[in-house]
């Protein structure tokens, strides 16, 4: 016991057990379970940007703190301490894509209406993470629908986008995702979807082209079999002046 310790009455049990009580526990990657696609922010009082988790997973954070090692840092050092949990409740947010459902995120707002004429939500922020690097890519998705006899809510459509974002990815694989799943949820008469994004695996390793920007495009219905629709989607999607 320190000398601090003999004068305050505390001893370092006691303060190991107020540390814990001070951290947020971290979601265990293996008793993940689907939700409604809403997860909640941290709690204030806990005073850290640590993510919301249920239970601690030490097995993460022991991988985590291995990491730190391998790359020749101490994971005892102080501004390393808590780095295994943070990344641990971090990664699990970041990829909570996997416990989340479209028909679930989609719920009840789906509307019978008689519109037949293009649906577009453009510029929908997403962020994921490159499944080959695991480093970022982000950027904005433009999707489209025509309607056949029913609607869906508009913020849904960023919904979806959240679901299949939250995942590792490709971005080429994500922009079909997102374009199936609607087809799937409406059945429209057609789906339109380009994803426009700037990848960190390219701009801050390998070749370090910071300008560069990756454009994927899918097409269902009559974005893909008439060439008037397709022409107006993708003016819509990459006219910087419609705001």
């Amino acid at each position: 016991m320190t000398d601090a310790n003999m004068k305050s009455g505390r001893s370092p049990d006691d303060e190991n057990t107020e540390a814990a009580q001070a951290d947020p526990p971290a979601r265990g990657m293996a008793a993940r379970r689907r939700t409604s696609g809403e997860v909640p922010s941290p709690t204030a009082g806990w005073g850290l940007d640590l993510d919301d988790a249920p239970a601690r997973d030490g097995e993460f954070e022991d991988v985590v703190r291995r990491m730190l090692e391998l790359v020749g840092e101490d994971p005892d050092r102080e501004g390393l301490l808590r780095t295994p949990q943070r990344v641990a409740n971090a990664l699990t947010w970041l990829t909570r894509g996997y416990e989340t459902d479209v028909k679930d995120v989609v719920g009840h707002a789906i509307f019978e209406e008689t519109h037949e004429n293009m649906v577009l939500v453009r510029d929908i922020e997403l962020y994921s993470l490159c499944e080959h690097h695991m480093l970022p890519f982000f950027g904005r998705a433009h999707v489209a629908y025509i309607p056949d006899g029913k609607i869906v809510g508009l913020s849904k459509l960023p919904r979806i986008v959240d679901v299949f974002a939250r995942r590792l990815q490709v971005q080429e694989r994500l922009t079909e995702q997102i374009a199936q799943a609607i087809d799937d949820v409406l059945q429209p008469r057609g789906v339109g979807v380009v994803i426009e994004a700037n990848h960190l695996c390219m701009m801050m390793r390998g070749v370090e082209k910071q300008n560069s920007r990756t454009i994927t495009s899918a097409l269902r219905g009559a974005f893909r079999t008439d060439a008037k629709t397709r022409e107006e989607f993708l003016h819509l999607a990459h006219n910087s002046q419609i705001r």
